[in-house]
Parts: structure tokens; C-alpha cells; sequence
């Protein structure tokens, strides 16, 4: 399988994947046209559409693209009320397939309630939606600090080869409120550069690794609650 970052929207990500013998799905598609642009030149049917979460700028384009192509929407049974209609209602722990490959339900609360994630077992990519970013985590908008370290442990007990794949460009900020947390991280400091250079380029910063992230993401180190709630509250202020 392989993961393509599409851009959407002013710093969104929707994620195309294409199983080995060609077949596509899409995760978070907040804008019909690149994605259907990335569909058509990928010269194959769009199969599925995953959703992780309820958000605008993540699900706007289903209507359009189900529209034009068919493809049948997966996203969280907790969430349907708030999703498009939905052909499959998932629930953390449920595992099926998409384009011949199998996926587990990850629970993602924390950013929305009823967020989940989306582990390819086989081929070793999460698209975790808002849930887990480049050197961040997503605001809490709804859920809690402990609802949000439980679903970031769960992310941290992958295999750290795991592709991250999440919904926005916000490294470069992220990098610089990382920084302050550990000024004295070489592996922070080295990916910030990374990512400074590639922005530079125009390029997208991601995906990361889990490997990467558990060394230089103050959000996914955090040993406890109470740091990440306070890392949290410290950058919802960060400018």
C-alpha cells in the first residue's frame, strides 16, 4: 500500500491509498476537488472513503466525491449523528478491509468525541486524522486531557515504523512550541530542521514516523496526565 498526502483547504491533508494491485480509497477528504483531481490521475475507481472524525474540513468534500465516484464512506458508529451517511458504522476494536487490506479501529477520543484512527496492520500506516501530528496533538475541542493520553498511548504501542499520516500542515509551529518544551532534544532540534527545509521547498512534512515522533513529540512523550494537559494549555497560547 502506498499513502499520498493530498492538499486541502488552507493546511488539511486527505490521504490517498493504493493497495498493490491498484485499488484507491481516501481518508478525510475536507475538499472534493484535488482529491477527485488525485483520483483521476491516479487512473483507478475510488473504492472508500474513511473518516475519522466529524469536522468540516474533513468531510466536506464526501458528498461530492461519493457523488462522482460511488465510493462507500466508513467512518465511527459513535459519530454517525454528525457524519455523512455512512455505508459502514465502525466502533474501536472492529477490524475489516479496505482495497484487500486489513484495518483496525483505533479509539481516538480526545480532539472530538467518537474520533477514531485507522491502523493498516499489514502495510504499517495509521491515518490518525486529528488526533496526533508531526511534533503535536490535536486541540481538545471536546474531549479530555485523559481521554486524549489514553488514545496518544495507544498510537505509541504501534510498531515504531508506523507511516503517520494526519490531517494538517502544522509542523513548522508545532516544531517551534516543541522546542520550548525541550530545548535540549538533538533529535527535536534535527527534525525541526527537517521540517524547516522541506516547508522551505513547499513540500509537505509528512508523514512521519512513530519513531520519530516518540523521540521529539513533547504530546507523545508526556509520562502522564497532568503534563499533557499542561503542555496542551501551554500551546493553545503558543504564537
Amino acid at each position: 500500500m502506498t499513502v499520498t498526502p493530498i492538499p486541502c483547504l488552507s493546511d488539511n491533508y486527505a490521504w490517498l491509498l493504493r493497495s498493490p494491485d491498484g485499488r484507491l480509497a481516501v481518508c478525510d477528504p475536507g475538499e472534493a476537488a484535488p482529491v477527485l483531481a488525485a483520483v483521476q490521475a491516479a487512473g483507478a475507481p475510488l473504492e472508500t472513503i474513511l473518516l475519522t472524525h466529524h469536522h468540516g474540513d474533513h468531510v466536506a468534500g464526501v458528498a461530492e466525491i461519493v457523488a462522482a465516484t460511488g465510493a462507500k464512506v466508513i467512518g465511527a458508529a459513535a459519530d454517525a449523528a454528525r457524519l455523512p451517511p455512512l455505508d459502514m458504522a465502525v466502533k474501536p476494536g472492529d477490524a475489516f478491509e479496505v482495497c484487500g487490506l486489513p484495518v483496525r479501529v483505533l479509539a481516538s477520543d480526545g480532539h472530538t468525541r467518537g474520533h477514531i484512527a485507522f491502523h493498516l496492520t499489514d502495510c504499517g500506516i495509521l491515518l490518525c486524522g486529528d488526533t496526533l501530528f508531526s511534533l503535536g496533538c490535536g486541540r481538545l475541542l471536546e474531549g479530555t486531557a485523559e481521554e486524549m493520553f489514553a488514545s496518544l498511548q495507544a498510537i505509541a504501542a504501534l510498531p515504531p515504523e508506523t507511516l503517520v499520516c494526519c490531517g494538517h500542515e502544522y509542523s513548522e509551529s508545532n516544531a517551534r512550541f516543541a522546542l520550548t518544551v525541550e530545548p535540549n532534544n538533538p533529535t527535536l532540534a534535527a527534525h525541526a530542521a527537517r521540517i524547516a527545509e522541506l516547508r522551505a521547498k513547499g513540500k509537505p512534512t509528512v508523514p512521519t514516523t512513530l519513531e520519530e515522533e516518540l523521540a521529539a513529540n513533547p504530546f507523545l512523550r508526556a509520562k502522564d496526565v497532568a503534563t499533557l494537559a499542561r503542555i496542551r494549555a501551554a500551546k493553545d497560547t503558543f504564537r
